[in-house]
């Protein structure tokens, strides 16, 4: 009785081991075709954009004015702070003025020597004239005369002009600010001597409102540029069209924009650049000489612009840019490009693409050129298709 029992179960198991194996290849046999798949797109309008460059510079004070001494002598006090603002005709230094007191009080003396002459002299000459008409005295008495008379005047004037001398290098002797602005460290202490005209400055003052910016932009970029406002792509009849912005060293936006000045017209030999020279306000002196910076400079507006989002374009193996469009017939084609630049997270497309037509955004990895998906419009956030830009599929579940 036993042995029947483990026989009518091991029976009835095997039974049940073929009918789940005829169950399940029925499943596999009666499965339909894979789903169409489901592609984000975006379809490409044209529109006006403003195309600018990125320049690279530094920036210099609008105006310097190197200190030097006009006359020799011991400094006997600096009269400014280091670091500080000054104003034109501020005494900065006092150079020891006895000298130049003295030299003034010399010519004075001679001058005043020369003119306490010459009215005895005019005198003599206007007698000895008189007599000379009577033939009281010779010619030559009179011409006599008249010679002291021209050269007691001629002293004079010399005189004159030493005491005007002698006044303005006593003047020279409090050494002035030559222009308003910020002065730097001082080269020379109380005690030092200093010599006219020497090459060692004694202080440098600097105007930094407003400030200079120079950039350098390659020839090419303007040849560039000069080609696209012939062509017609660009235009730069804006209002705004000198309006620089300012990118700070750490990148952070200066607050107030500049004006482009001026293009230089010499191309640098050793870089194959010309300089462009932007003025900006800086009230508060937050730009200081010799600041790396860069320079936002507007080329002109694009009024047929075609962008389309990075995450959109590959690139071959070769690195040539390439992306994916969805046709009238729901087929994926594939479109090589030509991209001018990036404009914040989008490419600015030179050719290649067309207004109207549709580029996949999400869902590139799940189809290839000839396939035919369901394309759907693309919504910021990567929630379409559920494939995010830059984030791994998750792995595959094991058994």
């Amino acid at each position: 009785m036993k042995r029947n029992n483990r026989a009518g179960m091991m029976i009835a198991a095997v039974i049940l081991i073929v009918y789940l194996i005829i169950g399940g290849c029925g499943k596999q046999k009666t499965g339909g075709p894979p789903p169409t798949p489901e592609v984000a797109v975006v379809t490409i309008q044209s529109k006006p954009v403003v195309i600018t460059t990125e320049l690279a510079g530094r920036t210099s004070a609008n105006l310097v004015a190197e200190v030097r001494p006009q006359v020799g002598g011991i400094i006997q006090k600096r009269l400014f702070t280091e670091g500080s603002d000054v104003k034109a005709g501020q005494a900065l230094f006092q150079i020891d003025p006895a000298l130049y007191q003295a030299a003034l009080d010399n010519a004075k003396a001679a001058l005043s020597r020369s003119e306490a002459n010459l009215p005895a002299i005019r005198l003599k000459a206007d007698r000895l004239r008189e007599l000379l008409a009577d033939k009281a005295v010779s010619q030559q008495d009179y011409d006599d005369a008249v010679a002291a008379l021209k050269q007691t005047q001629a002293d004079i004037q010399y005189w004159q002009a030493t005491v005007e001398t002698a006044r303005i290098n006593l003047k020279y002797t409090s050494i002035t600010a030559p222009i308003s602005g910020r002065i730097g460290k001082s080269n020379v202490t109380e005690g030092a001597l200093v010599a006219a005209q020497q090459p060692t400055v004694l202080a440098t003052i600097q105007r930094l409102d407003p400030m200079y910016v120079d950039v350098p932009q390659s020839t090419a970029e303007v040849l560039r540029l000069r080609r696209g406002l012939k062509e017609g792509r660009l235009n730069q009849n804006g209002a705004n069209q000198k309006k620089v912005k300012l990118i700070m060293e750490d990148g952070a936006a200066y607050p107030l924009e500049g004006i482009l000045q001026f293009r230089d017209v010499k191309v640098d030999p050793t870089t194959g650049s010309v300089i462009l020279r932007i003025v900006f306000p800086n009230p508060k002196a937050v730009l200081l000489p010799g600041m790396f910076v860069r320079a936002v400079v507007k080329e002109g507006v694009d009024n047929q612009a075609i962008l389309i989002p990075q995450q959109a374009v590959s690139r071959d193996p070769r690195g040539n840019p390439l992306t994916l469009i969805v046709d009238a017939q729901s087929n994926v084609q594939l479109r090589m490009l030509m991209l001018d630049r990036a404009i914040g997270d989008q490419w600015l497309v030179s050719s290649g693409l067309a207004p109207g037509e549709r580029v996949i955004i999400e869902g590139m990895q799940k189809v290839k050129p000839g396939a035919s998906v369901k394309a759907v419009p693309f919504e910021t956030g990567g929630k379409n298709s559920g494939e995010s830009k830059n984030v791994l599929p998750p792995p595959a579940k094991s058994n």
